[in-house]
């Protein structure tokens, strides 16, 4: 196995555990689904990129950074140096793909190389960077990747000119966006060119946490990440359903990344909302959770119910099987995941890879 999968937690290492998920209890047996199975949540750096945008930087302008203790941003500095690999070698991913049983991987940057905080002239250069790099990787074997880029989404306009460079010169299946830009909500109108466009262009938007943007609370045990992250993909679902971005373009094809946050869990809340205040209404003419089934979402909740039970709410045919390589917040057993709950041989099939080879307009 390689060493970017090898769980070093019996090793004593105190920064770099990775391997099986203690929110479940490891299967002995290692089986297969009977479908070509797909990862869609997964990222690689682009070192060219990263070294271009360095200068321009203020790492305290993330709020995974600034809302982190210092042993927090220690790990991380650390971590970061020991996943050059995992985020840059290929050979190194593919075998990781053959132990993990994965045939096929979609790959995305990672958050930090969303470069919303640049200003707008070095942060369009730093993504063209970004988007060619990802394109370049995934061209190298197009049998078991594909690729997502980035947009500057400093101005929807420009956004709207890269997402379609992305799709139509890059061959890319869509972008990744964080969940707000630099405290702007992704639903503002100043972004509304960009998804027009995703819509026209029928591509995959994937949005994506890097840190709660009011984490003051959050800055121990590592809080900014596991609960500061699907708190902001949370945040960001109630804005684009709220302030109506999801009734204006119905057809637009969003990923929230793990498991959606923890908006799916607790989606009649706002059903409810919407119905006894006027204040919640928000010219909204059905349910909120309407849209929220527009939605597709990932797999990595790390438990057997929490997945059985985004595929009996929303179904199989908006939950897609993701694995958030390389990081530590990854799930590195997906299949084993899909397969420990207690889902049908179809829903299986659908989530483990069905369900996102169609999404992307890829052939099983």
């Amino acid at each position: 196995m390689p060493h970017s999968v090898i769980d070093t937690a019996s090793l004593g290492d105190a920064v770099n555990r990775y391997g099986a998920t203690a929110a479940r209890k490891a299967s002995p047996e290692k089986g297969r689904v009977k479908t070509k199975t797909v990862d869609i949540h997964s990222h690689i750096a682009v070192p060219e990129a990263a070294r271009f945008a360095q200068p321009h930087l203020n790492f305290t302008d993330i709020p995974m950074v600034r809302h982190s203790n210092d042993q927090t941003k220690s790990i991380n500095g650390q971590q970061d140096k020991d996943r050059t690999v995992a985020m840059t070698d290929m050979e190194d991913r593919l075998a990781v793909l053959d132990a993990m049983r994965i045939d096929f991987q979609l790959v995305a940057p990672p958050p930090f190389q969303c470069y919303y905080t640049l200003p707008t002239e070095e942060a369009v250069k730093a993504t063209k960077i970004v988007n060619e790099g990802i394109a370049a990787f995934v061209n190298k074997r197009p049998d078991r990747f594909a690729g997502l880029g980035t947009v500057t989404l400093q101005d929807g306009a420009t956004a709207a000119e890269e997402l379609s460079f992305c799709v139509n010169d890059l061959g890319l299946k869509g972008v990744q966006v964080l969940t707000n830009v630099n405290g702007n909500e992704l639903s503002a109108p100043q972004y509304e060119p960009f998804w027009r466009k995703a819509e026209e262009l029928g591509c995959l938007v994937m949005i994506h946490p890097n840190g709660f943007t009011e984490g003051r609370r959050f800055e121990e045990h590592y809080f900014s990440n596991v609960i500061g992250n699907p708190l902001e993909t949370t945040v960001a679902l109630h804005r684009l359903i709220f302030d109506g971005v999801l009734e204006r373009l119905p057809n637009l094809k969003i990923l929230a990344v793990h498991g959606g946050g923890f908006l799916p869990a607790y989606s009649g809340r706002i059903d409810h909302a919407w119905g006894a205040r006027q204040d919640s209404r928000a010219g909204l003419p059905k349910p909120p959770t309407e849209y929220l089934k527009k939605v597709y979402f990932d797999s990595v909740v790390f438990t057997p119910h929490q997945l059985e039970y985004l595929v009996k709410l929303y179904g199989a045919d908006k939950i897609v099987m993701g694995t958030d390589y390389p990081y530590d917040m990854a799930d590195y057993d997906p299949v084993e995941h899909i397969l420990s709950t207690p889902l049908s041989d179809e829903e299986r099939s659908k989530v483990a890879g069905l369900t996102a080879l169609k999404l992307l307009g890829i052939s099983a």
